[in-house]
């Protein structure tokens, strides 16, 4: 009696919290039919703010990937002065909230920000254009990759790559046939984590991006600006495409994983 009462509890916390919600979202979406639907998805609006999470959320995942990595294996493999600073500070992003963090670069790369004579003379823009976004989200997806490959890099067998080394094997050659095999896993799992919040976004985004249509706006900021127009389709309509990504994203993360295992 007392197990079936704790699967019920499990359920209508899960029901209530997702699928509810989820089965709110689509009856709102074809309240009126497909067609308004497929009218949202061909509106130039609609592609090209989905285009540009897309492109934003590549562009994070491939430098954390490279970065985050790096940084896992400095902070397991070496010891120098500050490493426990750096270690902590990596957090921060989950401490600081997103809107927080586009003020913060606000004041640095805005028009009167501490950076902007730099930009000026470089001709660069960073506030209320993509770059920033870029690195707004880069901010908010900081610790996922790091805090993802820290336990993983800490449990390889040493040995292995010892006796690698031995045998004559460069550091290169020991990173792809000895280290990297044992990575895969965790680097799948960061990258499907990083994606995922990247897409997301959307406190940080807003403050350093202005939200600009056509230019500087975003999956989420699409959303937003389509609920305070009234606008309850198009809004429904982006807010299941990005569902849907993200279902798709764990499912292929799924996948690869009891590929990279089975090769294994």
């Amino acid at each position: 009696m007392g197990a079936w009462l704790l699967i019920g509890l499990v359920i209508l916390y899960m029901g209530f919290l997702l699928i509810a919600p989820i089965t709110a979202l689509i009856k709102g979406a074809f309240e009126d039919g497909i067609n308004p639907v497929l009218g949202s998805i061909r509106s130039e609006a609609f592609l090209k703010s989905l285009l540009l999470s897309v492109e934003i959320a590549v562009l994070v995942v491939g430098v954390q990937t490279i970065f985050g990595t790096l940084t896992a294996w400095v902070i397991v493999r070496h010891d120098f002065r500050g490493k426990g600073i750096l270690n902590n500070v990596i957090d921060i992003p989950f401490a600081i909230s997103p809107v927080v963090v586009g003020y913060m670069l606000l004041l640095l790369f805005g028009r009167n920000g501490f950076l902007s004579p730099v930009l000026e003379a470089l001709n660069v823009k960073v506030a209320f254009a993509v770059p920033g976004m870029c690195l707004a989200t880069l901010f908010v997806c900081l610790p996922f990759m790091i805090r993802e490959m820290i336990p993983v890099i800490k449990g390889l067998d040493r040995q292995q790559e010892l006796a690698a080394a031995t045998l004559g094997a460069n550091a290169w050659v020991n990173f792809w046939q000895i280290i990297f095999p044992q990575l895969k896993s965790a680097l799948i799992y960061g990258m499907t984590l990083t994606l995922a919040r990247a897409l997301g976004e959307f406190g940080a985004v807003l403050i350093i991006g202005g939200g600009i249509q056509g230019r500087t706006e975003t999956a989420t900021l699409y959303i937003f600006r389509c609920l305070e127009e009234r606008q309850f389709v198009q809004a429904y309509t982006m807010s299941i495409i990005l569902g849907l990504f993200s279902v798709l994203i764990v499912v292929l993360a799924d996948r690869i994983k009891h590929k990279v295992k089975f090769a294994d």
